[in-house]
């Protein structure tokens, strides 16, 4: 049985400031509890969860996340509303004829807003995708833990969308990015709410075990190296799935 994904998690060294940037540039609830604060995604929206820990490295992040636009004056709101909640412009070497907006939030991560017409992330929602550092190897192993179906799969870009269709996770190897552990990862909850079965698949599946921390959280890592967490059914954040 698939594990569900919950949020992709970024660690930040004031959970609390990006957690209501997101909140306010997407329209989601934030829920607080004694771990972090979550931004619920829904079937067909990722969730997002921010909790303490390192501050990022702008351009230097292994995720990050592409919003949509359905027109110019879209684009331009999305980019003027993420200015006004405390977002920034970023430079990563992007080139002047490129349509895409590169912004950075409070926390320090990179993210972009993808010009409209795009056609790749038509009707994935307003959080189109997480892009990652990755083999397609990784991308295969979430396919199957996930039961997500690639929807992607062209030599080392993959991506992989829920049956019920939102946002895209891709992955693809970029230059330059970093080595685990790393400043975000996937929190996933057992499908059928038995932690050590779903810890066994996903092993079995090619995860390796890493840890287990004090409030039962299982820690995992991809077979890139990545770390993720499964978490026990009964300590899952509040107003989570």
């Amino acid at each position: 049985m698939p594990s569900r994904l919950l949020a992709v998690t970024f660690e930040a060294a004031d959970p609390a400031e990006p957690a209501r940037f997101w909140a306010g540039l997407l329209g989601r609830e934030v829920v607080e509890d004694t771990g972090g604060v979550l931004l619920p995604g829904g079937d067909t929206q990722l969730g997002l969860r921010f909790v303490p820990g390192r501050t990022a490295r702008p351009g230097a992040n292994r995720m990050h996340l592409h919003l949509t636009s359905t027109d110019l004056d879209d684009q331009q709101h999305t980019v003027a509303t993420a200015i006004r909640l405390g977002g920034r412009h970023l430079d990563v070497g992007q080139r002047p004829e490129e349509a895409h907006v590169v912004l950075a939030d409070p926390a320090g991560y990179e993210f972009c807003v993808i010009e409209p017409g795009n056609t790749y992330l038509a009707g994935c929602g307003p959080l189109g995708e997480l892009t990652c550092a990755g083999t397609r190897q990784v991308g295969a192993f979430w396919s199957r833990a996930l039961g997500w179906p690639l929807v992607w799969d062209r030599g080392e870009q993959t991506a992989i969308q829920s049956p019920h269709g939102g946002t895209k996770i891709a992955w693809d190897t970029w230059e330059g990015a970093p080595a685990a552990p790393d400043r975000q990862r996937f929190e996933l909850l057992p499908d059928d709410g038995d932690q050590r079965a779903a810890v066994d698949a996903l092993v079995s599946l090619g995860a390796a075990r890493a840890d287990v921390r004090d409030d039962g959280t299982a820690v995992l890592a991809d077979p890139d190296g990545n770390e993720f967490f499964v978490r026990p059914t009964d300590r899952h954040p509040a107003g989570s799935p």
